[in-house]
């Protein structure tokens, strides 16, 4: 790229792909010393920083504490990954997408920054998250709520202090990078904390070492089912609106008073995660008001998460954990047809894991290849289905032309469940996307 400062942002991220010798590269040296660089360090980027981490979770979490912040009037920056269609998802600014300017121009601080004196090499992710700082800097929000991308104590994200650190599962995953034993990788999510700060535990099945982490560093460690609690509740009587039937949080403001919640909407995420999301944003300074709780809950959207189109289900989960939590709720909304899945997985995911935890929801299998070196072919997971016993339909060389074999034979009671990878979610959701696009271009020439 001859003329950084032209560049679009299409032409940023492709750079950014081909900068670093691997796509992963943990330890903060590199991006602590480019964030110095850029005075990110100097002082705080917002009036809070909550910080989120864990295997399954993150993203519903971080997706509440946002509209819980938003429907409390406090003003929002909001920084995940990875996206579904376009990058500019991994960063909202008061709710809204940030535009491409705004994402060039952090890109454009990065890469002075780390060519201000010994050049210093960025992953990818790396950059984009050193970017998406200096963009929320430039806002200065009441609250910054960032999703650790992988592990937590040497992720890019870790380079800031959080103010109230958030784990909400700890699973399998990204074995490559943080092995198989969950003590292990318990203290890596753990190593988000602060000493003398809240950190918030948004599951009862923790390994041991979150909370021994927690201790070690000084945390003020705030945990699902003692800190604070959600009540049972039974799904089918549960609704986007509050009233009868809804379910009720307990737990604990930010001077240590009890606070109580009745009457909460379902938000079509896990209770878990919301009550989760409820503590850490009180513990971050703000009274929680009822009404206002009860729109967030009720009005919270994530794209990719038990998203409903129709007869079709989108979920990225791609783990054991998660395809558990996706079977129980496929069971609590029993369908009159078959429930297929069009299942797409990279090559370093357990898929045996995936199907067993799905398999008593599942009446027929349609394995489709992905795009990429990581990714696992449809004869792949077609086998690996055979040899557990499980139904294959059809095998399809995309999760496009999966749904497209589909929809021409569905009958109007069956479902689809769309899972196994972001890969398969995104493939499918621009699949769909394009028609639109193509009518609405249409539609567009005719009015001239």
């Amino acid at each position: 790229m001859n003329d950084a400062r032209s560049a679009s942002l299409e032409d940023w991220l492709a750079r950014l792909e081909a900068a670093h010798p691997v796509s992963i590269d943990l330890g903060l040296e590199r991006v602590a010393e480019v964030a110095r660089r850029m005075g990110l360090l100097d002082g705080p980027i917002a009036g809070r920083v909550i910080t989120v981490a864990g295997t399954n979770g993150k993203g519903s979490t971080v997706a509440m504490l946002e509209s819980l912040a938003r429907a409390h009037g406090i003003g929002t920056a909001t920084y995940t990954s990875p996206h579904l269609l376009r990058y500019n998802e991994r960063l909202r600014l008061d709710g809204v997408e940030a535009g491409d300017a705004e994402l060039v121009a952090g890109f454009e601080a990065v890469e002075a920054a780390r060519l201000d004196g010994e050049p210093i090499s960025l992953t990818y992710f790396e950059a984009g998250t050193l970017g998406a700082l200096h963009a929320i800097r430039g806002r200065a929000p009441e609250l910054a709520i960032l999703e650790v991308g992988l592990g937590g104590r040497l992720d890019a994200v870790n380079v800031l202090d959080a103010d109230v650190a958030v784990v909400t599962t700890i699973a399998r995953d990204h074995a490559a990078y943080l092995g198989d034993d969950l003590e292990v990788i318990g203290r890596e999510k753990a190593g988000i904390m602060r000493a003398g700060r809240p950190a918030v535990l948004g599951s009862q099945a923790l390994p041991q070492s979150v909370a021994a982490t927690a201790e070690a560093l000084g945390a003020e460690v705030h945990a699902l089912g003692t800190a604070f609690t959600r009540a049972a509740c039974r799904r089918e009587t549960l609704g986007r609106e509050a009233g009868e039937g809804g379910w009720t949080w307990q737990g604990h403001d930010v001077a240590g008073a009890e606070a109580r919640l009745e009457a909460l909407p379902d938000p079509g995420l896990p209770l878990d995660n919301a009550a989760t999301a409820l503590q850490a944003f009180a513990l971050g300074g703000w009274a929680l008001q009822p009404d206002a709780c009860r729109r967030a809950l009720a009005g919270v959207e994530l794209p990719g998460r038990m998203q409903w189109r129709g007869q079709w289900c989108l979920d990225v989960g791609h783990n054991p954990h998660a395809a558990t939590y996706l079977a129980e709720r496929l069971a609590e909304r029993p369908c009159e047809g078959r429930t297929v899945a069009l299942l797409g997985m990279l090559a370093d995911k357990d898929a045996e894991g995936v199907i067993g935890a799905l398999a008593p929801v599942i009446d027929a299998w349609l394995p489709v290849s992905l795009a990429g070196d990581r990714a696992r072919s449809a004869q792949a997971l077609a086998e690996t289905l055979e040899a557990l016993g499980q139904p294959v339909w059809h095998r399809a060389d995309s999760p496009a032309a999966g749904v497209a074999w589909l929809s021409e034979r569905l009958s109007p009671a069956d479902r689809v469940l769309v899972c196994g990878s972001f890969f398969t979610v995104a493939d499918v959701l621009a699949a769909w996307a394009e028609p639109a696009q193509a009518a609405a271009e249409a539609g567009s020439e005719g009015t001239r």
